[in-house]
């Protein structure tokens, strides 16, 4: 499918790496080690491995050199404690905690990436019309549009983002027409353009008359309550 071609979603792909073993080492090397891959993904500050290691400082220097030599372990970036070294061991990749997940790379805010995935999510929201945020997720991934680790939830976050930009607008599903497969209720996402986006962050597009109306049940197309005939309904379509 030729709809969207997105390689910056896929710049990140980390390298494959064969993991290091330990090998004939030093002992003071084996101790320093032993310390790191204890914390496994958590990773370790340098000031904490240098007590639970209780070696010297020149020994301790030398036996962190040798280990990142030799490769057995990595130093990586904390994205909440910027400026401290932490390393661990090289058959662990570092935890969310430490990297910031998708929305970071090296320890900094991907803001290309982020940008990138903003305008991925405005393009499918323009094709479909409206959607939920589970529903850009399922259509991005259908058709191959992202190939990183990449979850709803982050897309959610991403739609959100996006409304406070008025970019697009949240509303809650009708259950009707172009809502038709969304559940009546459901928050989900339209595509606006210009000044119509102005001010519908907190108006009538949010308190969709039919997600709150209290005899939606008893609403039908050709029924003695429809939406043909709501004033509601007839004064929300022309906002």
């Amino acid at each position: 499918m030729n709809f969207i071609k997105m390689s910056l979603l896929q710049k990140r792909k980390a390298p494959e790496t064969k993991p290091k073993t330990g090998g004939n080492i030093a002992e003071s090397d084996r101790i320093v080690l032993n310390v790191i891959k204890s914390k496994r993904e958590m990773a370790i500050f340098v000031k904490d491995l240098k007590q639970e290691a209780g070696l010297p400082d020149p020994t301790f220097n030398k036996s962190i050199k040798n280990l990142l030599t030799s490769g057995l372990v990595k130093e990586v970036a904390h994205v909440q404690l910027k400026g401290r070294k932490h390393y661990i061991a090289a058959e662990f990749e570092p935890s969310q905690e430490i990297t910031g997940g998708s929305w970071y790379s090296k320890g900094e805010l991907d803001q290309d990436f982020i940008n990138g995935l903003k305008d991925l999510c405005l393009r499918i929201i323009r094709k479909l019309k409206v959607a939920t945020a589970d529903g850009v997720y399922d259509f991005s991934v259908k058709n191959g549009l992202i190939n990183i680790d990449c979850t709803s939830q982050q897309i959610s976050e991403i739609l959100k983002s996006m409304v406070l930009d008025n970019k697009i607008i949240e509303v809650k599903s009708t259950g009707l027409g172009e809502y038709h497969s969304i559940p009546i209720g459901n928050l989900c996402y339209r595509y606006t353009t210009g000044d119509s986006a102005q001010g519908l962050k907190t108006g009538a597009m949010v308190s969709i008359p039919c997600g709150v109306c209290p005899r939606i049940r008893e609403c039908t197309p050709d029924g003695l309550i429809s939406p043909t005939t709501c004033v509601y309904y007839t004064k929300w379509l022309d906002f």
